[in-house]
C-alpha cells in the first residue's frame, strides 16, 4: 500500500485548468510588464551570442571544420521541431517555470522535478559558458591595445600559463545578477538596446566577410567526417534554444497566451538566418585550422588586414553576448522561483523583492554559482555541463505535447503544434539522437547531479510540495 501511494505521489499533475496565470509566492509576485518585441529580443538574445562568436569557431577548428554549418542545421531542426511544441504550451499554460511546469502538470511531479532539478545546473553552467566566451574577447580586445594584464586572472587553472581565476568571466556573472535585481522593465529595456546592437554588429560581419572568402576554405568540407558535424551539432546545440529560457519569463508577459508563441518562433527564425550566414563567412575568410577557438571572427577579420573591423566585432561580441547571460541567468532564477512556489524547494527561495518584483534571493545566489564555475573551470568542461539536461528537457516537452493532446484535446490553445505527432516526435528524436554524441564525461556528471537530486525529492519535496498539502 505504502508503494503504491508513493507511486500516486510522484505521479501527481498540476490540473491545468486550475493553474492561475499568477501564484502567491513569499512576496509581491512578479510584474507583468514585457511586450511581444521584447520577448523576442530576450529569445533572440539567448541564442545569438556564444553561438557566433566563440563556438562556431570551437567547432570549425577541432570538431566540424566547415562543416560546422551542417552542425548549426542539425541542430536547428531539432531546436525547431521543440519550439513548436514549446508554443503550444506557452500559449497553454503561461506561467514561470517553462519546461519544468509542463512537465509538472503533464507528466507528473517526479518529471517536473527531474527537469527542474536539471535546468538549474544547465542554465548555471550556460550563464558560466558565455562570460569565458565573452573573457576570450576581452582578453583580444586588451592585447590589441597594447595592455599587458597579469597572467593570474587572465583565465581559469589549466588554460594557460600561470593562470589562476579568469576574474573578467567571474565579475560579468555578478554583474548581470546586479541587473536582473533592478527588476524586469529596466533589465528588458537594456536587452532590447543590446540585442539590437549585437544583430547589427553581426550584420555588419555578414556584409564585410562576405567579401573576403576564398571557396578553397571550405575544401575539405568534411574534414572530420560526416560525424564530426553530429557531434558538432550536439555541441552547439545550446546555442539554439535561447527561447527555452526566454518561456520561462511567461508570468512577466503582458499577454503571454498569445505574444510567447510568436516570441518563440520569430526569435528561432531570425536567429538561425544569421547563423548560417555567420558561419558561411568564418569558415570562408580562414582555413579552419587556423580559425581561432575564443575570438574566431576577430582574428578572421586581422587575417585579412582589417584589424580596425577586428578591434569593433570584439567590442561588439563582449556587449553582445551579455544577452545570453541576461536570457539564461532570466531563466534559471524563475524555474528555481517556481519550484520553491510549488514547495518542491525552499520558499524561502520564492521571496519577492516588494517594489521590483523579482526573486533576488536566487537571482544572487545564481550570479555567484555562475561566477565561480567561469572562474575556474575551462571552457570546454563548463559547456559539457549544458547540453543533456536541455535536450532532456526537449524529450519531456515534445513528449508532453503528445500526451496532452490526446488526453484534453478540446483545451483552448492559442497556438497548436502542427502535423501532430509527427513534428514532436522529430524532436524527441532529434534530442536523443544528439544525446548520444555527448562524451561519457557529460553522462557522469548528469548522473552525479541527478543523484543529488533525487536524494532531495524523496528527502524533501515529496512531503512539502503544494500538491502534498493539499
Amino acid at each position: 500500500m505504502a508503494r503504491l501511494r508513493m507511486g500516486e505521489g510522484i505521479l501527481r499533475r498540476k490540473p491545468i485548468e486550475r493553474i492561475e496565470e499568477t501564484e502567491a509566492g513569499e512576496g509581491t509576485g512578479l510584474e507583468r510588464s514585457l511586450g511581444l518585441w521584447q520577448l523576442t529580443a530576450i529569445g533572440v538574445g539567448g541564442i545569438i551570442g556564444a553561438g557566433i562568436f566563440t563556438l562556431a569557431g570551437t567547432v570549425a577548428n577541432g570538431t566540424a571544420g566547415p562543416a560546422v554549418l551542417v552542425s548549426f542545421l542539425v541542430a536547428g531542426v531539432a531546436s525547431a521541431a521543440a519550439a513548436l511544441s514549446y508554443a503550444e504550451f506557452a500559449g497553454l499554460i503561461p506561467k514561470a517555470g517553462s519546461a519544468y511546469t509542463y512537465g509538472y502538470a503533464v507528466l507528473g511531479e517526479f518529471a517536473g522535478w527531474f527537469i527542474g532539478w536539471d535546468l538549474l545546473l544547465e542554465y548555471t553552467a550556460i550563464v558560466a559558458v558565455v562570460a569565458i566566451g565573452i573573457s576570450g574577447y576581452f582578453s583580444f580586445l586588451v592585447g590589441e591595445m597594447g595592455a599587458d594584464l597579469p597572467n593570474w586572472m587572465l583565465g581559469a587553472p589549466g588554460t594557460g600559463d600561470g593562470h589562476r581565476v579568469d576574474l573578467f568571466a567571474a565579475v560579468l556573472c555578478l554583474l548581470i545578477a546586479y541587473l536582473l535585481n533592478l527588476g524586469i522593465r529596466n533589465a528588458a529595456r537594456f536587452e532590447m538596446v543590446v540585442v539590437v546592437l549585437k544583430v547589427l554588429v553581426v550584420l555588419l560581419v555578414i556584409a564585410v566577410g562576405v567579401f573576403h572568402i576564398d571557396t578553397a576554405n571550405y575544401n575539405p568540407f568534411f574534414p572530420y567526417g560526416v560525424g564530426g558535424a553530429f557531434t558538432g551539432a550536439a555541441t552547439v546545440f545550446f546555442a539554439v534554444f535561447g527561447y527555452d529560457a526566454m518561456s520561462t519569463a511567461a508570468e512577466e508577459s503582458k499577454d503571454a497566451q498569445r505574444h510567447m508563441p510568436k516570441a518563440i518562433l520569430y526569435s528561432l527564425a531570425i536567429s538561425m538566418v544569421l547563423y548560417v550566414a555567420a558561419c558561411l563567412v568564418l569558415t570562408g575568410m580562414q582555413d579552419y585550422k587556423d580559425i581561432d577557438k575564443e575570438s574566431g571572427f576577430s582574428t578572421a577579420f586581422k587575417s585579412v588586414g582589417l584589424g580596425g573591423l577586428a578591434d569593433v566585432i570584439a567590442v561588439g561580441a563582449i556587449i553582445g553576448i551579455l544577452t545570453v547571460m541576461f536570457t539564461f541567468m532570466l531563466g534559471v532564477t524563475r524555474v528555481w522561483f517556481s519550484m520553491s512556489r510549488d514547495g518542491l524547494l525552499p520558499r524561502w527561495f520564492a521571496k519577492t523583492h516588494p517594489t521590483r518584483h523579482v526573486p533576488t534571493r536566487v537571482t544572487w545566489i545564481v550570479g555567484f554559482a555562475s561566477a565561480a564555475i567561469a572562474g575556474f573551470l575551462p571552457i570546454g568542461e563548463a559547456a559539457e555541463l549544458t547540453n543533456i539536461g536541455i535536450l532532456l528537457a526537449f524529450v519531456v516537452v515534445c513528449t508532453a505535447v503528445i500526451v496532452l493532446r490526446y488526453r484534453q484535446p478540446d483545451l483552448p490553445r492559442t497556438f497548436r503544434t502542427p502535423w501532430m505527432p509527427v513534428v514532436p516526435a522529430l524532436g524527441v528524436g532529434f534530442s536523443i539522437w544528439l544525446i548520444t554524441y555527448l562524451q561519457w564525461q557529460t553522462w557522469v556528471r548528469f548522473a552525479v547531479w541527478f543523484a543529488i537530486g533525487t536524494v532531495i525529492y524523496f528527502g524533501y519535496s515529496y512531503k512539502r510540495s503544494a500538491l502534498a498539502e493539499r
